[in-house]
Parts: C-alpha cells; structure tokens; sequence
C-alpha cells in the first residue's frame, strides 16, 4: 500500500506541467533619464528653479538694455550679465537632482524599481548637463535678442563679439560649476548641507585662495594649479594656454574628480530608507 502511494506521488510530481520563466528585461538606460529629467521638474521647486533661468535670463537682458551705455550694448555685455545668474542657478538643479531622493525620501522607491545606483546616479548627471547646455543655448539665445533689441532702441550699431570658441568655453564653465553641484549633492546627499557647501566653495574659499596669494609669494605660483574656482573662471574670460588647460585639469582632479569618487563609493554603501 505504502509502494502504491509512493508510486502514485511520484507519478503526480512528475506529470506536473514545468511553468516557463519570464524573462524580464532590463529597464533601458534612455528611460531611466528620461524619469530623471521629469523628477527634475515635477515638484513646485524644481519647476520654478528651472523657469528662474528664462526669468533671470529676460530680466538680466532688460537690464542691459536699461542701464548699459550705448558702447557697452555688445552681446559680450548680454552674455557675460546672463552668466552670472546661470553660474548661481544650475549648481543648484544639480544639487537637487541628486539630494531629492534623499530630503523627499523617495529613494528607496527609486532604487527598488533600478537596483544600480550607479545607473541612477548616471541618469542624474546626464539629465544635470543635458538642462546645462539647453539653458545656456537658452539664455544666450535670450541674450541675442537682447542684443538686437538694445541696439535698436539705441541707434548703436549691433556687436557680435562672442566667437563660437568663446561660447563653447562658456557652456564648458557652467557644465564644470554644474558638476560641482552634483559632487557636493553626492557627497553630503543633503539639500540644505550640499547648498550651503556650494556657497562655501564659490565664495569663501576664493577669497581665502585670494588672500594667501596676495600676501605669501610662495601661494602665488601654487594657486592656480590647487584653486579650481579660480582656474574656471578664466574660461569666462580669456583663450586658456596649454598650462592653463593643465592647471584645470589638475585642479579639477583635486576638488571634482576624488571627492566625487569617494562620495560615489559611499553612496553605494549607504543605507536607504
């Protein structure tokens, strides 16, 4: 009886139909930052951070053309007064890319549904600069207009002093301030900290920078080559030498590349909830 029971299992087991697996495919990359792009604009702050750019862009033209004499009406003029508030404006959306999931508490979401963080991680920069270039194109875009309207309404004739070299540089600066902003997001992934950190690195330390250069000779040489702020900023001003091209890459490697390394190394560690 018992032989007849086992026999009889056995046969069940074995007439059990063998269900198919699915293969579930990966989510593709162009999506994963397609979704990031759209979180950059879905809360009321990312979406009135991204319209302060055209808003900062009209205005600072407007007050171009209001204020500047008729011989300082050159699209040097417009672009260099759109940069400043793009210079302010784009770390912090980068900023934000990164420390939303973390101060919003969406991250666990985020990551259960794309388990590589540094697939996110990834989609997060490429959507920071992919908004970096289109809002340069944007503003400078704005501030050709600017230009011809302020030469219009002054009778000075129209300037086009910005070379294609010149503007790459500028989109190039920006880009280099944008992943400041996203370096300090990964490291502190904290809203409030990694702002106020921005703030420390683009207006405290140059000034220290400054200060040690003017009073002890031995800093004067060294600082370009140690200060990236300051080797950045020449790409708003003047065609970079091959030292200078150096000078940022050795800067950079020192203020974006290894901080950036180690906070990505802790990102990957660090405990979402």
């Amino acid at each position: 009886m018992s032989t007849l029971t086992a026999t009889t299992a056995e046969d069940r087991v074995v007439a059990a139909p063998v269900r198919a697996r699915r293969d579930v495919r990966p989510i593709p990359m162009t999506r994963v930052i397609g979704v990031e792009l759209r979180k950059m604009f879905d809360t009321r702050s990312g979406f009135w951070l991204m319209a302060s750019i055209g808003i900062l862009s009209v205005l600072a033209t407007a007050a171009t053309v209001a204020f500047a004499p008729e011989e300082a009406q050159t699209y040097e003029a417009f672009a260099s007064a759109i940069g400043f508030p793009m210079a302010v404006v784009l770390p912090m959306v980068a900023i934000l890319s990164v420390t939303s999931e973390w101060s919003q508490r969406s991250g666990l979401t985020t990551f259960t549904l794309v388990p590589s963080r540094g697939r996110v991680i990834a989609a997060k920069a490429i959507g920071a600069v992919a908004i970096g270039v289109v809002s340069m194109f944007l503003a400078l875009g704005i501030g050709a207009v600017g230009n011809l309207v302020g030469t219009a309404i002054s009778g000075a004739p129209t300037v086009w002093d910005v070379q294609l070299a010149e503007f790459a540089t500028i989109v190039l600066a920006n880009v280099l301030g944008m992943a400041i902003g996203f370096m300090l997001g990964v490291v502190i992934r904290s809203s409030p900290g990694a702002i106020v950190g921005y703030f420390v690195y683009s207006l405290l330390l140059p000034t220290a920078f400054a200060m040690l250069a003017a009073f002890q000779e031995w800093f004067r040489d060294l600082q370009p080559w140690i200060d990236f702020n300051f080797a950045q900023t020449r790409l708003f001003d003047e065609s970079l030498t091959g030292e200078m091209w150096a000078q940022l890459g050795v800067a950079g490697l020192i203020w974006l590349v290894l901080p950036l390394t180690v906070g990505l190394v802790l990102l990957q560690r660090s405990e979402v909830k």
